[in-house]
């Protein structure tokens, strides 16, 4: 990974901040992109008892930060990116969160500060995951519960598109992560309780067939059949407890 991959990113996430006003936007994705992952975790996560501690690393425009805090959380959202922390903040109007900045490879909060975290769209512009999972750990409390998600290296299209970028003489501006390099990562870190869910999300242009891979039976097969959720997923997510 080229030693400025990580500066460049934080630019980038910087631009976006200042340039769009969608939520999508600051956080670097397309909208169904951003939609698709959303509906994921909103049909997993459970909310914990109210009043539990919870924080967002590299919260973005604040979606997830939202959400949690109306289920009767206490968050706190960081983001390195000063402009999109401040639309993130105008975002939530009246609901009392609490706004950092701060990496999530150095954070600036003291350890076992939460019951719970989330992680999301941040190790893709990490030169890798391994100082995220050990800074996420170290706020967690004894039994925490993380949640973080990183793109599959081993999905198809993504490989393909990454070979064709290679055979242009492109550089790849995002970096992937294999299940069993993140497993590994989060065991080092001291987690268990391992568990995955398959995040398939289809180019903007056909996001009209998105629905038919969030059916019942395609999140069944994926879940049943390891190598094809592998195989046709963009990203995944992985959750965890401390």
């Amino acid at each position: 990974m080229r030693p400025d991959f990580e500066t460049a990113w934080r630019r980038r996430f910087e631009t976006f901040g200042r340039e769009h006003e969608d939520d999508a936007g600051i956080a670097g994705w397309s909208e169904a992109g951003l939609q698709a992952r959303f509906r994921n975790f909103a049909r997993s996560w459970r909310p914990a008892a109210a009043g539990a501690f919870w924080l967002d690393a590299g919260c973005g425009a604040g979606t997830y930060a939202r959400t949690l805090a109306s289920s009767g959380q206490h968050v706190l959202a960081l983001d390195y990116s000063l402009p999109s922390l401040v639309k993130a903040r105008s975002r939530a109007q009246e609901q009392p969160l609490l706004w950092v900045a701060g990496d999530v490879t150095a954070l600036p909060l003291r350890s076992d500060s939460f019951d719970g975290v989330v992680c999301f769209g941040v190790l893709q512009s990490l030169s890798g995951p391994e100082r995220a999972i050990s800074e996420l750990a170290r706020v967690l409390r004894p039994d925490g519960e993380l949640w973080v998600d990183a793109l599959n290296a081993r999905c198809l299209p993504n490989l393909f598109g990454r070979w064709r970028a290679k055979a242009r003489g492109q550089e790849t501006r995002l970096r992937y992560d294999t299940v069993g390099i993140l497993k590994r990562a989060l065991r080092e870190g001291g987690f268990r309780s391992v568990r995955i869910s398959w995040v398939p999300i289809l180019p903007e242009r056909l996001r009209f067939a998105q629905a038919l891979l969030e059916s019942r039976v395609v999140r069944w097969l994926l879940g049943a059949l390891p190598w094809l959720g592998s195989a046709v997923s963009h990203a995944y997510v992985l959750t965890a407890r401390r």
